[in-house]
This record gives structure tokens, C-alpha cells and sequence, in this order.
């Protein structure tokens, strides 16, 4: 724990002017993110006397070991520059609203040539026009089922629009007039988009005029004697009046506003917000946040303001915003919600009438928000934490163990052989720490030697990161073959973890923001095997220096948690939260280890001879094979009939010629006779 005397910074050093500070602990991490109009008298209050200082703030000081400052022009700037870097560094003691669901919303893709309507969750795309969010997929879609009578717009995904175009025929919908069928040029593009634009604008709530219109179509129709359009016309109408009764007027000025409404204990505190269009609720969402500050009503609202419109702009900032209490720098907050609506926003308490009325309503649901999480979080983190003190009893160890990482290897008959790491904090996974790695100084298959290898690996990257923060004084571990230091491991694949390029949210990170690997030790080493592969363990460790870190290993067959130098394993009941904790453990870490693995086999299997020939890209290696029709012929080719491929000149076809030669399978054999087949 760091007095934070120790880090104080000189009488005069702070700037008298707005800014944002950051709060770094031993490790350089950013663990607390806070703005100032003066940077000063703001600081000067977290070195006060520490016993002056709310618990959760004296916490913070005591963790910290630095603090920094930026200085700004104004509170705008500064209020854009905390949310900013509270994105970038994610720091644990910053209020962070966290979904307890993934909300989803209406899009209509406006940025296609022909726009489809279809429910999106999930970041919002340029181009796609968004209407809620709503609490349930399925009421978007019943909502959007009503409307296609009257606004029969493409919602078919891209391969059914292909199909459909290809073979002349439309789907289903295009029979039963829920879609006009723009794949078989019922209509034209222009026509189409002009039918979205329609729908987006009765969706938005403009939804008086365009009722109107058709009232006075059907009675016109009626008056010709088209009875036939004059019935359609009435059953289109039912039909958008079903929909809008869907959402039941709140508010009768057809305001367009959003209502913030928080709940909030000592610990935690709840956000619900209503999204009313046209004065009706047209989406609904809510938050939860652990309250790791000291904190009031009025800076949850100004969280909630960040967090809710950090990446919107335009019409998704409504022109009135309605808060349970004024943020504390209400007139930068109030210019900052203009600045990316493009417009005046007004940011009020409502104190009377129909949005008092409807604030209530939104408190009472952000309320119950709360119960229902406190309810279901208290048995989680019972449950944890009792899993937690069971492993730390029945393996000897001083303290809980709060990050464990569990190691596991993979390989496909001793081909392709590759290992994973997992992480697990507070008995949670944490995805954006995983990683994964090809065993390079084993050949073929020994689990043992591999996992001394991946251990190794590992804790001299651990160990890279201490040198480089200045954390540790001896010299830099190099890699197994001498050459220095080790090259960066590959991380977990984005939120599922099974393909794909890395998204390497979250997680440790050095003062310029980057993520940095392996920066943390855990106090838990989990392997998958048995004694041999925790005595491989516990040996790597060894050799690198390393003796708080404890080692065990979790063995599939009778589930024995076994120990470094123990001739017996550990045998944990078979009821108990312990086990629980380490066999999911222990089979995430399998789980990504053979995700690893199977598409690491599929790219070899899909590998070409081609790939590896030097100066041919894709465009001249589909010229070859369309050319010859297959490897085989190619490789059967003579230098003068590969130049007469278009684009390739002598001296590629002689490196081709010389690396198929040398790349020449081996004959086949009849395994009945063993005689060898020859071509035909």
C-alpha cells in the first residue's frame, strides 16, 4: 500500500486551470481517470489526511504510486478527454456502466443499393439508419411484420436476395405482398429506396401525415369503384395503427426526448433510460455499475450522459434530455450533448405534468433493475468466492488465489502442435487476456516438453515487462534459441474467442495506451496433466527465478488435483465449488487450445504448393491453375508451356518450375498390393 505523500506533487506544480488527471499504480497502469475546471484545488483533495478521505477514495490514493495531468482550454474539452481515455485505459476504479444484455435495435441498411430492414445488435455501422433500442428482438419484429403491409421493404439476408435474383422467382414475401420483390425488378432501385425512406420516417414517428394520405387514397379508390385497392388500402391502415399501439403515447406534445432515471445504494447503482420519438417510447435500455468511487446523483448522470451519447451524433442526441439531478458541470455537458447533436439540447429536471409522471415510471424500473441484480449477484460472488477459499485451503495457499491461469496443449496426431492460456480473475474468464502459441522446440508429440516450453515462454515475457517498467534490475531472459527477447504471443480471438484476427480489449496497458502482454503474474498456475506436466511447470518457473507463483495440475480421468514433488494427489469432493472452478478452468483452456489447433490443421489442409513460390500473388496463381486445371498438370509442365500463362515470364516460370520439383509428392501405393499406382 503507497502513502500518497509519497507521490504529492510540489506546491505549485498543478496547474490552476481545467484538465483531466490520471492516477497510475506500481505497475503503470491507469487506475483512476477525473476531470477539473481546476486542476489544483481537485487534487488537492486526495492528499488530504487519508482518515478525512471516503473509503473507496482512500483506497484509490493508497493504490495509486504516480498521477499526471493534462491541461485543457475548457470543461468541454476536458469533459471529451475523460471519456476518451475511460475508453482507452478502462481504469478499475472509474464508474464503468456495464450492459447486463446486448440491446437490440430496428436498422434499416440505407448504405446498400437495395436498403433491408432487420434487427442489428452489436456496434452501429456508417450508413445504417437505427430506431430503439428495444428490450425484446421479438417486438421489433412483430412490429415490422405490421408495417410491411403497408411498407413492403427488402428483409431477406444477401445470399436469399441473390438466390431469389438469380433464378428469377422472389421468396415467400414477395408472394404474399410483404415485399415488393426488387431481386426480380418488380421495382427499381430508386423505388425501393424511396419505400425505406418512407418506412424510416413512420418508424421515427412521423406517422400523422402519412396516415392522412392514405385515408384519402382508400375514400378516392372507394369513390372510382376500385373496391378491390380501396380494401387493401384499408387493411394497410389497420395494419400501422396495430403497429403504433405497440407503443402507447406517453407524452401528447409528440416530444422527442430521452428519460434517465437512476437507483442507487451505497455500493451500486442502476441507470434505466426511456427513448421517446414523436411522444411515444420507442426503445428502452439499462446499466449497472459498482460504485468504486465516492460518488453522488448528479456525477452518475454525468457518467450515464458519456456513456450513452460518447459515440452518437445527429438525431440519435434528442433535442431535450430529461435527469433525475443536473451533472455538475451542467452548461459544458449541456454545449458537449449540442456539439454532437449539431443543435441546442436542453438538459432539465422535469417538475411537473406527463414527463414527471413518466420519470417516475423510469426510476421505478430502474429500481427493480437494481433488486434483480443484487439478487443475482449475491449468488454469484457467493459462489465464487466460496470456490476460491476452498482451492486456496486444499492447496496450502496464504491467500485466495484472484488471477489463475490455466495452460493446455493441442496437437493433431503430434502434427501441428500448439498450446493455450487462459484467464481467469475473481473466478471470471477475462477473453481479453488469453493467448496462444505454436510450440516451436518440440517436434512431434511430448506434452511435457511442450508445456515446459509455453511456462517458460510466458514468465520470460513476465519478466521482460518488470525490466522494462524498471519493476525488476536483471537482465532481459532471452528466448530458447538465444536470440533475445521472445516474440509477442497471439491473443485470444475477440469476445468468443474462436476465430479471427485478436480484439485486444481491455486488459494491462503501458502509459502510451498499447496493451501489454504478460504483465501480470497469477497466483494460481493451472496445467492440464498430471505429475509430469506440473513438474515440467514448477521446472520452468524454477529456472526463471520464480517462487510465488503456486503450480498444480487438474488430471481429466478422476478429476486429482495433483502438486509439484507430492506423491499423492489432492482430492477434492466431488459437490465442491473448488472442482467446479478448476474444471471450467481447465476446460476453457482445452476448448481454446483445440479451436487453435483445428484451424491452424484447416489452413495447412487448404495450403497450395503456390503459396510458398516466390513473386506469385493470387491473381497470377488463379491464372495458372485455370491455365493447367490442376497442380498436377502444372507441375508435369516444361518452362516454355508455363510462359504461355499471361502474366508470368521466364524467370518465374523457372523458380515455379524448380520449387514444384523439389515440393514432388510421394507416389501412390495400392496398400492391398503396395504396388505402386501409376498415373493414367
Amino acid at each position: 500500500m503507497a502513502d500518497p505523500s509519497s507521490y504529492r506533487p510540489e506546491p505549485g506544480e498543478i496547474p490552476d486551470s481545467p484538465g483531466v488527471y490520471r492516477f497510475r499504480d506500481e505497475h503503470r497502469r491507469v487506475i483512476y481517470v477525473g476531470k477539473a475546471k481546476s486542476l489544483r484545488q481537485r487534487l488537492a483533495n486526495y492528499f488530504q489526511d487519508l482518515a478525512g478521505l471516503h473509503v473507496r477514495t482512500r483506497t484509490m490514493v493508497t493504490t495509486a504510486a504516480s498521477v499526471e495531468w493534462t491541461v485543457v482550454s475548457t470543461e468541454v474539452e476536458a469533459l471529451q478527454l475523460e471519456y476518451s481515455w475511460i475508453k482507452e485505459f478502462d481504469p478499475r476504479f472509474n464508474v464503468k456502466y456495464r450492459d447486463d444484455k446486448s440491446y437490440p435495435s430496428l436498422a434499416v441498411t440505407l448504405n446498400e443499393e437495395y436498403p433491408r430492414v432487420q434487427v442489428m445488435r452489436g456496434p452501429k455501422k456508417k450508413g445504417v439508419r437505427y430506431f430503439g433500442p428495444y428490450a425484446h428482438a421479438w417486438a421489433i419484429r412483430e412490429t415490422v411484420d405490421l408495417m410491411l403491409r403497408a411498407f413492403p421493404v427488402r428483409t431477406c439476408s444477401a445470399g436469399v436476395f441473390k438466390r431469389s435474383a438469380q433464378i428469377g422467382r422472389p421468396c415467400l414475401l414477395g408472394y404474399i405482398g410483404k415485399c415488393c420483390a426488387p431481386c426480380v425488378g418488380r421495382v427499381t432501385a430508386a423505388e425501393h429506396r424511396e419505400l425505406a425512406e418512407e418506412f424510416c420516417d413512420f418508424v421515427a414517428g412521423h406517422t400523422g401525415s402519412y396516415l392522412r394520405r392514405l385515408e384519402r387514397e382508400m375514400a378516392q379508390a372507394a369513390e372510382e369503384t376500385e373496391y378491390e385497392k380501396a380494401a387493401r388500402l384499408r387493411d394497410d391502415i389497420d395494419a400501422l395503427k396495430r403497429a403504433m399501439e405497440k407503443s402507447a403515447v406517453v407524452l401528447t406534445d409528440a416530444t422527442d426526448a430521452d428519460l434517465i432515471a437512476v437507483a442507487e445504494d451505497e455500493l451500486e447503482a442502476a441507470v434505466q433510460i426511456f427513448h421517446v420519438r414523436g411522444g411515444r417510447v420507442r426503445g428502452q435500455r439499462g446499466w449497472v455499475t459498482d460504485k468504486v468511487e465516492e460518488i453522488a446523483t448528479p456525477q452518475l448522470v454525468e457518467h450515464a450522459l458519456q456513456q450513452l451519447y460518447g459515440e452518437e451524433s445527429g438525431d440519435a442526441v434528442p433535442k431535450e434530455v430529461l435527469v433525475p439531478a443536473l451533472p455538475p458541470a451542467e452548461e459544458p455537458v449541456a454545449q458537449w450533448l449540442g456539439e454532437r447533436r449539431g443543435a441546442a439540447v436542453s438538459l432539465r429536471v422535469p417538475q411537473r405534468g406527463d414527463k414527471r409522471a413518466l420519470m417516475e415510471t423510469v426510476r421505478r424500473n430502474a429500481q427493480q433493475a437494481l433488486v434483480l441484480h443484487k439478487t443475482k449477484r449475491a449468488s454469484d460472488l457467493t459462489t465464487r468466492s466460496r470456490a476460491l477459499e476452498e482451492i486456496a485451503e486444499a492447496l496450502g495457499l496464504d491467500s485466495a488465489p484472484l488471477r489463475v491461469e490455466c495452460f493446455d496443449i493441442s496437437h493433431f496426431q503430434g502434427d501441428d502442435v500448439v498450446a493455450s492460456m487462459v484467464v481467469f480473475e475473481d473466478g471470471l474468464a477475462r477473453k481479453s487476456e488469453y493467448r496462444r502459441f505454436q510450440i516451436k522446440s518440440v517436434v512431434g508429440q511430448d506434452d511435457v516438453r511442450s508445456m515446459h516450453e509455453v511456462i517458460s515462454r510466458r514468465f520470460r515475457r513476465y519478466l521482460q515487462e518488470k525490466r522494462r517498467t524498471g519493476e525488476w534490475g536483471g537482465q532481459a531472459p532471452e528466448t530458447a534459441d538465444g536470440e533475445g527477447p521472445a516474440p509477442a504471443e497471439e491473443p485470444e480471438t475477440g469476445p468468443s474467442g474462436e476465430t479471427g484476427p485478436a480484439q485486444e480489449t481491455g486488459g494491462a496497458r503501458d502509459e502510451d495506451g498499447r496493451p501489454r502482454k504478460f504483465a501480470y503474474p497469477p497466483q494460481l498456475l493451472v496445467v492440464d496433466g498430471g505429475q509430469p506436466q506440473v513438474a515440467a511447470a514448477r521446472s520452468a518457473l524454477d529456472e526463471l527465478g520464480i517462487d510465488d507463483v503456486a503450480v498444480c495440475g487438474l488430471a481429466k480421468r478422476l478429476e486429482e488435483v495433483w502438486l509439484p514433488g507430492e506423491e499423492h494427489p489432492v482430492v477434492l469432493p466431488r459437490t465442491s465449488e473448488g472442482l467446479y472452478l478448476l474444471q471450467r478452468v481447465r476446460d476453457e483452456a482445452h476448448r481454446f487450445a483445440i479451436t487453435y489447433q483445428r484451424s491452424k490443421r484447416s489452413k495447412s489442409m487448404k495450403a497450395s504448393p503456390l503459396d510458398d513460390v516466390p513473386g506469385l500473388g493470387a491473381a497470377r496463381k488463379q491464372a495458372l491453375i485455370k491455365h493447367f486445371g490442376s497442380v498436377k498438370r502444372l507441375r508435369a509442365a516444361t518452362v516454355e508451356e508455363i510462359c504461355e500463362v499471361p502474366g508470368v515470364g521466364r524467370k518465374t516460370a523457372e523458380t515455379l518450375a524448380a520449387a514444384l520439383a523439389a515440393k514432388s509428392p510421394a507416389p501412390a501405393v495400392n496398400t492391398a498390393t503396395g504396388e505402386i499406382v501409376e498415373d493414367a
